[in-house]
């Protein structure tokens, strides 16, 4: 036995090589699932690290707890536009597509391990989930750049469709030993799992996010630890009612990193390095779980599994569940090559083992195998494959940071840095024509790794980075303005009011938000609502209304200049009068 002085050299160690081989697998395209995989074989009891270790129960516990944290991560990274735009087509993947998976790849393996039919839809059930950690991997770190709801489906399946294959899995082996009839009481179970899982993880998610919004703790660090015991207060508690602590623990994530609590950027750097950390030690210690003996001795079998998986089982479950969302054939042909499988299969396979079934070895080396399989094949050749079904998008190499201002108390405000690009709308424009909502500053501007100080004539260039102060319901309109033009950018919201100054030019207006105004667009905003209003008209709460567009009078000097209007998108266009132009005038509220 190692004693504690030893272990801890040994995990060390391992998160050094872990770090290392990140490096190496970024360089040389490997997926880094197959690297710590290695790491842990060859450290093991027969590579050249001599690590006895076979406690599949000590295993299934940490790995089980790493997997938690790594979706928690996951969520907190999740946008709701990703659920808003996926949830249809994942939702049923994570499902249907999980259970025809399983039933195709448990009747191949029957049929090639000799198993019973129960035994094989056992196997298929371990592998019949795409695995979240390594999705997550290659799509958000692994240069994998694809079409927005291709990786919002994915993103979204791999993080919501483990309940599926753990009830299948957990099922089947209560049916293998009979404490559970094979029917009625399967149904329950799943739907207690989904159920029980849903409501723990959105009600952990709302009321944890209200707490870290509304509790002020001395110290910074404990907001990103009081983050991580709300989650794993939502897996255990799932768990401990029958519903699947997974699902918590990626909705809990989910609704947390979406409500942007109390030091939400310390949250989420925090977070990303605990995954890094648990992904490294799990794979490695299922690594070192491993033999890789034994591996040998199923290599062709589990390679006709691996096989019936990724070119059949895979592609008819996307292509069943997939076809009433509208994808194309080649979405959903990258959609069947990225199931990818991970740690999850692994750790599900040691649950027979646990359980003491006849066929339980083989079935957990058959699954290492199908593991390592995919991840090479599918993870490894994922660009090549997204390139030649021409679904890559180009990448946007300095896409618009947001930086957390440093309180301890909620700030409405973000700080944003912004690149410009070379057909950025901004590019080769002095600030003091930007046509910026009031209330933006621009702090600092770094070009060639220098500071310049910004003024009203400061000219941005292409490969300036512009450090933006703004309020977060406005973020909308700067990002217009320092887009470049070949990017789609969100729809302005509606009914929300922009402040602009009185000074901005028409022009410069409709340049950066892609608005018609006049036909004068050397006019002010002063000038074009009293063109509209007459100077008898302007006054303070007086609405200029240009097809969906209103401006609002804010703000007067007092020699009757407008030195504020607020910009408006209304909802339908307004009925024109004379002309497609016209103006009310409205009371202040």
């Amino acid at each position: 036995m190692f004693s504690i002085e030893t272990l801890i050299l040994i995990a060390g160690s391992l998160l050094l090589l872990g770090i290392a081989s990140n490096k190496f697998s970024a360089r040389m395209g490997v997926p880094v699932l197959v690297v710590f995989l290695a790491i842990g074989m060859l450290a093991g009891s027969e590579g050249i690290g001599g690590i006895e270790f076979e406690n599949y129960t000590l295993a299934h516990g940490f790995a089980t707890t790493a997997l938690c944290l790594i979706l928690f991560n996951g969520g907190i990274g999740t946008p709701y536009a990703a659920f808003q735009s996926a949830w249809k087509p994942a939702s049923l993947l994570a499902t249907v597509g999980v259970i025809v998976t399983a039933v195709i790849t448990g009747l191949a393996a029957s049929w090639i391990l000799g198993l019973s039919w129960l035994q094989g839809l056992l196997l298929g059930s371990i592998v019949g989930s795409t695995d979240a950690s390594v999705v997550f991997s290659v799509l958000r770190g692994g240069g994998v750049h694809i079409r927005p709801r291709l990786a919002n489906t994915l993103e979204v399946e791999s993080g919501s469709n483990d309940p599926m294959a753990i009830f299948l899995t957990v099922g089947l082996i209560e049916v293998l030993t009979g404490q559970t009839p094979f029917g009625f009481g399967l149904v329950t179970l799943f739907l207690n799992q989904a159920v029980v899982g849903t409501a723990m993880g959105m009600a952990v998610g709302w009321a944890g996010a209200w707490v870290l919004q509304h509790i002020r703790l001395e110290a910074a660090g404990l907001y990103p630890v009081m983050a991580t015991a709300l989650g794993l207060f939502s897996f255990g508690m799932a768990s401990e009612l029958g519903g699947s602590g997974f699902l918590a623990v990626y909705l809990t994530g989910v609704v947390i990193g979406n409500r942007r609590p109390v030091f939400h950027r310390g949250i989420v750097l925090f977070h990303d390095a605990l995954a890094w950390m648990c992904q490294i030690l799990m794979f490695t210690a299922l690594g070192i779980l491993s033999f890789p003996s034994r591996l040998w001795d199923v290599t062709v079998p589990a390679l006709l599994i691996a096989s019936v998986l990724i070119f059949v089982a895979r592609p008819i479950a996307v292509f069943l569940c997939g076809m009433p969302f509208r994808f194309t054939v080649r979405e959903l042909s990258f959609l069947s090559w990225v199931g990818l499988k991970g740690a999850v299969p692994i750790t599900l396979a040691t649950f027979p083992m646990m359980a003491g079934l006849p066929a339980a070895s083989v079935i957990f080396d058959t699954v290492f195998f199908v593991v390592l399989v995919s991840a090479l094949v599918q993870g490894w050749t994922l660009p090549a494959v997204a390139r030649f079904l021409k679904l890559e998008v180009p990448k946007n190499q300095k896409t618009p940071v947001t930086l957390e201002i440093s309180s301890l108390q909620n700030v409405d405000g973000d700080i944003v840095d912004y690149y410009i690009d070379q057909d950025s709308r901004a590019s080769g424009c002095m600030i003091k024509d930007l046509a910026l909502p009031d209330g933006v500053v621009i702090a600092l501007i770094v070009r060639d790794e220098q500071t310049v100080l910004p003024q009203g004539r400061s000219q941005l260039l292409q490969g300036d980075h512009v450090v933006v102060v703004l309020r977060p319901s406005i973020r909308a309109m700067v990002d217009r303005v320092f887009a470049p033009t070949r990017t789609h950018v969100k729809e302005l919201p509606q009914e929300l009011e922009f402040p602009l100054r009185g000074s901005i030019k028409v022009c410069d207006l409709e340049q950066f938000y892609e608005l018609k105004l006049a036909d004068d667009g050397d006019l002010t905003l002063d000038e074009l609502v009293r063109q509209h209003l007459g100077e008898n008209n302007v006054k303070i709460g007086a609405v200029v209304q240009i097809d969906q567009i209103a401006l609002h009078l804010r703000e007067l000097s007092s020699d009757g200049t407008v030195l504020y209007v607020g910009m408006s998108i209304l909802a339908e266009p307004a009925e024109a009068t004379d002309s497609s132009l016209s103006a009310t005038s409205l009371p202040l509220e």
